[in-house]
C-alpha cells in the first residue's frame, strides 16, 4: 500500500535538490510532485520505504 510523504522547504532549490535525490534513489518521476509555490515535495511510495524518504528529505533542510 502506498503512502504519501511530504517534505516542506524554505526555498525552491532545496525542494528541487530533494527531487533530484529521490530520482537518483530510484523513485519513479510519476510518484514525485513539487508544489513550487508552497515549496513542498510530495512522494507516493510503499510504506516500507518511508524511512529512506525521510532521510532524503532531511539532507536538504537547513540545519
Amino acid at each position: 500500500m502506498n503512502k504519501t510523504i511530504n517534505g516542506a522547504y524554505e526555498n525552491y532549490d532545496q525542494a528541487r535538490n530533494t527531487w533530484d535525490d529521490l530520482i537518483a534513489s530510484g523513485i519513479p518521476r510519476d510518484n514525485i510532485f513539487i508544489d513550487e509555490e508552497a515549496k513542498v515535495v510530495k512522494v507516493s511510495v510503499p510504506s516500507e520505504t518511508e524511512r529512506e524518504i525521510l532521510e532524503i528529505f532531511g539532507r536538504h533542510k537547513l540545519h
